[in-house]
């Protein structure tokens, strides 16, 4: 595959059974092939996509000492502000070239639940930055849910297989800013090539030349999305569970050209990340001759902690 596929959610919550299968096919054979769709019809406004930009551009204008302030120790960078060059990729030393910040689980009906995550962290100086964040997370999460409706009927699941595993999982919303490029890195990039953790991860923001993705053929590709486009991938999480025929695809944001290093970057990526007591273990329907069972059994919970320490963000 040379390109990444587009899809339209409207297909699906439709109501014409024709149309949602067509989005079921479209969907399952992107993520069999490449690991990537480019979605349109989500839940995102346009409004709420600018003023979201807005805040997160204002937070990272701050002074360093100020966003220091919302760099909470003990937490493993679970929500708050994370420092330029803090994480790395898996296997790799160099610290990406970025800065970010994470909203995480809005917990409202389990009080136990609750109780795992850390609680998030409010920016005293923006007062608008903390709700657009609650709002532009809670529409992600919606779309989330649906596009992965979609893949339980493609897997031959009950459709709202995943649903008791998503709400009030532990997701987490993520602006990143890749700041202004000042001297030559040394084997450093913006995002060094990675897999993502978790179940899917939807992404605002990828509408310049930077994000690439990976084929079988070992070709990297742009991966660029339309204006109204959400770029969406499948995580280790779900790739593990269905024994990778949902393919989790290698990706990395490269350099800009040398003409382009006095500019900033953002984008907005939503992990789905389930509950931590799912298992993760593989789905027995994709297991056959052809494809033994590839991963040992593990739930959420463990997967998430064994990495965390590969990337540098859990001691």
């Amino acid at each position: 595959m040379d390109r990444i596929p587009s899809v339209n959610l409207e297909d699906f919550i439709s109501g014409d059974p024709n149309r949602k299968q067509k989005f079921i096919n479209e969907i399952g054979k992107a993520y069999e092939e490449i690991g990537f769709v480019a979605l349109k019809g989500h839940f995102l406004d346009d409004s709420l996509v600018d003023n979201l930009y807005g805040e997160v551009k204002n937070f990272f204008s701050l002074p360093v000492e100020t966003k220091r302030k919302y760099e909470i120790e003990g937490i493993s960078g679970q929500r708050g502000y994370i420092s330029f060059g803090k994480e790395s990729a898996k296997g790799k030393k160099e610290g990406d070239l970025k800065e970010f910040w994470h909203f995480g689980q809005y917990v409202e009906d389990d009080p136990e639940r609750a109780k795992e995550y850390p609680e998030n962290v409010n920016v005293e100086e923006l007062p608008e930055f903390n709700k657009i964040g609650k709002d532009t997370f809670s529409m992600l999460e919606k779309t989330a849910k649906y596009v992965l409706r979609a893949l339980a009927l493609h897997l031959d699941l009950e459709e709202t297989y995943f649903d008791k595993y998503i709400h009030n999982g532990n997701s987490i919303l993520r602006p990143i800013h890749y700041p202004p490029i000042t001297s030559e890195p040394e084997n450093a990039v913006r995002a060094a090539a990675h897999g993502d953790i978790n179940l899917i991860t939807l992404l605002m923001g990828a509408q310049g030349r930077g994000l690439q993705v990976q084929n079988h053929d070992g070709e990297w590709l742009d991966a660029i999305a339309e204006p109204d486009e959400l770029m969406i991938n499948v995580g280790d999480m779900l790739s593990r569970h269905t024994n990778n025929k949902l393919k989790s695809t290698i990706h990395r944001v490269v350099n800009p050209p040398r003409e382009l290093w006095g500019t900033s970057r953002y984008s907005i990526p939503f992990f789905m990340h389930p509950i931590s007591e799912m298992k993760l273990d593989v789905l027995e329907s994709c297991i056959d001759d052809e494809n033994p069972k590839q991963f040992d059994d593990i739930t959420a919970g463990e997967f998430l902690n064994e990495r965390l320490i590969e990337l540098g963000l859990k001691k």
